[in-house]
């Protein structure tokens, strides 16, 4: 008898906290925030759906075999990417060479060796957080007053750009590397622990491994958002017109967003039309980084 009380004195408090839900669900401040984040929402995804196709509209005449082999030129009809493209990817290499490595080492240094209830580590750590949310500008300048104080006078090189770009997505690659770290289970670590390997050989061989397809992943988002950027490289004075391919770091370079931005400053409406059909380019490799960050991550990552 006591048991049949107690069941049906729980059931009756599963019905009452499921009616409270449910009324929470249903208050008419709960539907007009859904109808607010849903209207919010769809603006977003129309503007940014008309943006795109204006944007196809716009340059898809100039998507052709020009834009990808011939150099700027005054002619818009002879005008290409050549440079840029090139410049683009001497770029992001050196950055991917500079912040990978660097990054995914500070990230399983904090997350696996470092004391979390030291104060300086807590301090880098919160550091770490608020670098990744500063405008891409301040490394820009960050960037020029280095090389000034180092001494290097022509700072319109791949490397100068690389460092500028490098400082911009290293707190994100350390972010999302220690996210991908945490995500690895605990039991991992205590049995390779237990089978007598040292703490060290137990992050290189066991949460390092497990923990890559998050680090591709957030290391491809990254280097996506440095090749969109060019307020950094404007800042030490990226060439907007080249003639020339980049041949090595101490080069002189130019990137496709700064070939867009220069393009776009252009009266003739010519350029403009470029300007678009760059956009459609940029637009496609990025949404091709954005691709291959997604097939690693559901094709290599672990369900533990």
């Amino acid at each position: 008898m006591a048991f049949s009380n107690m069941s049906l004195g729980g059931q009756i408090q599963k019905a009452s906290l499921k009616g409270r839900v449910r009324g929470s669900e249903s208050s008419a401040k709960s539907i007009t925030f859904l109808i607010l984040l849903w209207l919010g929402l769809l603006i977003a995804f129309s503007v940014l759906l008309v943006l795109i196709v204006t944007t196809l509209l716009d340059g898809y005449t100039r998507l052709d075999a020009r834009i990808f082999t011939n150099y700027p030129s005054a002619n818009p009809e002879k005008a290409g990417l050549r440079p840029a493209i090139l410049g683009s990817l001497w770029v992001i290499g050196t950055v991917a060479v500079l912040t990978i490595p660097l990054g995914v080492a500070a990230a399983l240094h904090l997350e696996e060796f470092a004391n979390k209830h030291n104060r300086f580590n807590r301090f880098i750590e919160l550091n770490v957080q608020n670098l990744a949310a500063v405008p891409s500008i301040v490394y820009g300048l960050l960037a020029l007053g280095t090389l000034t104080l180092i001494g290097v006078k022509e700072k319109n090189i791949v490397l100068g750009g690389a460092v500028a770009l490098s400082m911009l997505v290293l707190p994100v690659i350390v972010i999302s590397t220690r996210e991908a770290l945490r995500a690895v289970p605990m039991e991992i670590r205590q049995g390779s622990l237990a089978l007598g390997a040292t703490p060290l050989q137990t992050a290189f061989r066991q949460t390092l491994p497990s923990a890559v397809p998050g680090i591709a992943t957030g290391s491809i988002l990254a280097l996506s958002r440095a090749l969109g950027e060019a307020a950094p490289l404007l800042v030490l004075g990226a060439l907007v017109f080249v003639r020339f391919d980049p041949n090595g770091l101490l080069s002189g370079y130019t990137t496709m967003p700064i070939q867009i931005f220069n393009w776009t400053s252009r009266p003739q409406p010519e350029f403009h039309v470029l300007a678009a059909a760059a956009s459609i380019v940029l637009l496609a490799i990025l949404i091709a980084m954005n691709a291959v960050a997604i097939i690693i991550r559901n094709r290599y990552q672990r369900r533990w």
